[in-house]
Order: structure tokens, then sequence, then C-alpha cells
């Protein structure tokens, strides 16, 4: 699969990291969101984690999902721990002068799972600090899918221990520790930095750009460049599909792949085929998101609908919230009953829903939250098994009393 390369993006960055951004305040944590599968990744990986190489900054790369079953807090310790057992030489020497009484790299370097957020004998803080000494570079520690940190008392303290180690090796005019911190779903990330309590209370979540025209254009020119008889290629069409396919590169490639085949047996230009395939896979994803909420329970839709109305102002028991689910459902609903609904959404295979260590709320697939917003605007929220024309967002059971019975009441006039 191709690589479309985001230089200029990964070299302004690296700049803001390095504080040298007389506006920025990247060297205090740099924030990215973005859907997933829109790239984010890739571009920490190939365009951002070089650049930052090139820089002469040591980097050190850890992804949540890459074990999400797996305590977050271990997976950024293994990933220092691993970065460390490179200097085994330099850091034998440091041990006794940061005072880590039990330092051990590779069959020196061990990992003790029952210490929160530690290294054994030694703080996330004071292991970063070795690491940085003995590479004599910066250190960049990128977190990919940070906000699976939150879901463990242990991963919210390591967030809280990499707050602590950036104050304490960074100074003005002096970064020793760049933080990047990345995730796919805007509001549960917004929850390491929107609160007094959260760890990077103050810092700014920013959205990473989506890929766009220049990206098309990098496309059609490979097109171009390897199928000649295909020149020129309508940059238009390819955008319109990418857009219908979510911006998201690896749909978008795997389906252009498929049409340029030469088994592919089509009699389309591989735009309009590609298009095509594009609106079919939107009508897909739309129609699995609907099947997901139309097999659950009158609560659980009625929790669902009220976590995607309310986004990071969700309170699932406060008086509003019980009353919303109490007029959806058309019964008398407790806090122990909407306890229960959102738990079966957080249990469901897959989640639902997702929780954070804190008993904070969101969607588990951000890509709800688009399907939601389409379907309010075109006032056919919510889904329903029997839709007739005109009536179509509001079924039976959430009709409001007053519609209900101005309803039976317009019937019972024309039959009579």
């Amino acid at each position: 699969m191709i690589h479309f390369p985001r230089t200029a993006l990964a070299e302004q960055l690296v700049i803001a990291l390095q504080g040298k951004d007389p506006f920025g305040d990247a060297q205090n944590g740099l924030f990215l969101t973005a859907p997933r599968r829109t790239g984010k990744s890739t571009f920490l990986q190939t365009d951002l984690q070089p650049a930052l190489e090139r820089a002469g900054v040591r980097v050190v790369y850890v992804d949540l999902w890459s074990a999400p079953r797996r305590n977050p807090g271990i997976l950024v310790s293994s990933a220092i721990g691993q970065a460390l057992q490179s200097f085994q030489s330099v850091l034998t020497k440091l041990a006794k002068s940061k005072g880590i009484s039990k330092l051990k790299v590779g069959g020196i370097l061990e990992l003790d799972p029952r210490s929160v957020g530690q290294l054994d004998g030694a703080t996330l803080p004071a292991a970063l600090d070795a690491l940085q000494v003995a590479a004599g570079a910066p250190i960049a520690l990128i977190v990919d899918e940070a906000q699976h940190a939150l879901t463990s008392e242990m991963g919210e303290a390591t967030m809280t221990a990499l707050k602590s180690a950036r104050d304490q090796m960074n100074s003005p005019g002096r970064v020793r520790l760049m933080l990047i911190m990345s995730g796919s779903d805007r509001d549960k990330l917004l929850r390491l930095v929107h609160t007094a309590a959260a760890p990077f209370y103050g810092s700014q979540i920013k959205p990473m750009p989506v890929l766009g025209y220049d990206f098309i254009e990098f496309v059609a020119e490979a097109i171009e460049k390897h199928h000649t008889a295909l020149r020129p290629v309508n940059r238009a069409i390819l955008l319109e599909a990418f857009q219908h396919f979510g911006a998201r590169p690896q749909f978008f490639l795997e389906a252009l792949g498929q049409v340029l085949s030469p088994f592919s047996g089509s009699s389309q230009r591989p735009e309009e085929a590609v298009l095509v395939a594009a609106r079919d896979r939107e009508s897909l994803d739309q129609k699995q998101m609907e099947s997901d909420y139309l097999g659950l329970r009158p609560l659980e839709q009625a929790v669902l609908w009220r976590l995607l109305a309310m986004g990071a102002k969700f309170r699932p028991y406060d008086a509003a919230a019980l009353k919303f689910y109490s007029s959806a459902t058309r019964q008398r609903i407790g806090i122990a009953k909407a306890q229960k609904a959102l738990e079966s959404l957080r249990t469901r295979q897959p989640p639902v829903a997702w929780k954070s260590a804190h008993g904070e709320y969101a969607v588990e697939d951000v890509a709800m939250h688009r399907w939601f917003e389409q379907r309010s605007a075109a006032k056919l929220w919510p889904p329903v098994l029997d839709a007739v024309e005109g009536d179509a967002a509001l079924p039976a059971a959430t009709v409001a009393p007053s519609r209900r019975h101005r309803a039976a009441s317009r019937k019972k006039r024309g039959s009579g």
C-alpha cells in the first residue's frame, strides 16, 4: 500500500515540541485526535518519529491498543524499559548516581507489574531521566490511543507520573522530555486535560488535519504513472469517494486496488467504480450501526441515545437523564435500572460504551456520533423497526404523550 508522506506537518510539530514555536505550547505536551483509521498512527510512526530522530531526539513509541487487555501502565513502563536496555553499560554507571538501587537491564532490567507506574526501584520520572542522560539526547514518548490509559487506576497513575517527569525534566528554553499523546476519540482524550484533577490540566487537544485534496492528488499521480491508459484521472470523483469512505485511506486504497486489478472485470472507469464501492461501504456501515442500535433493549437504546446527544456532558444518573430514560421507555426508570443498562452496553461484544476509572462514559465507537448527527439532521432519529413515512423519527415507545394523544384523536375522528 502506498504511503502519502506528510513531511511538512511532521517538521512543524518537531519545531513546536522543541519549544521553538513562540506561540505554541507543544513542549508541555502535544495532544492529537483523529478518528480511527484516518492515518493517525501511520503519521506518528512513519512521519513524526523519523522527523524527531532526524532532529536528534530519542523516540519511544507505545500503542495502548496493541494489547488492550494488558494494563496501560505496564505497556508504558515496558516501552521505556526496552529503550533502557540499549544503554546497559551506561546505565550501570548511572544507577548509583540516580539512586536506582535495583536497576536491571537486559538480564539487568526488571519490571515490577505490582508497582503502580514504576520500574522496580525507580519511578517513571527517574527512569525517563536516566534514559535521557544515557542517550545524551532529548526523549520523545509517543503514546498512541492514550485515552485507554484512563480505563485503570494504574493507567491514570502512569499519566500523572509522566506529567511529573515533564515538570522535572523541562525548564524554560530546555526541553528534555517531549510527550505526544494521540487518541481516536476527542471526548475520551479530553479527560486528560479538561478538569483541574486531570493529569495534563490546561493543555489543548489539537485535531489532526484530515487527509484531503493533496492526498488525492498524490494517489491520482500514482495511478497515472502505473496505468498510463487511464490518464487523466478525475480527481473530483476520487475525492468524493474518499469522503464517503470517511477519509479513511486504508479502505479507500483497498477499494482502488480492487478496481484497478486486471481481474476486476469492471467496464467502469476506476474513479466511478471506487465511488460506487464507497457509497456501498457507507451504506453498509450505517445499516450495521442501525442494526446494532435496534438490537438493544429499549432502556439500553435510551441510555445510548442520551450518551450520543450529550457527549462529554453525559451524566448517567442525574435527574434530567432519569427523566429522559423514563420518557423514552414509558416506564419509571431509577438509578439501579439505568446502571444495569449502562453496564450491559459496556460488556457487550463488541462494547458499545466506554468507561474511565473515574466513572466517566463515552461511546466506544466514535463513528456513531457522525451517524447520530446525520440521522438527527435528516429528522430520522431514532431508528425504528417499523417506520412509516412521515413518522420515522418517532417510534411509539418514544413519542411524547401529547403527540400520541393527538395522533389517536385524529384516527378516531377519521373513523367517525
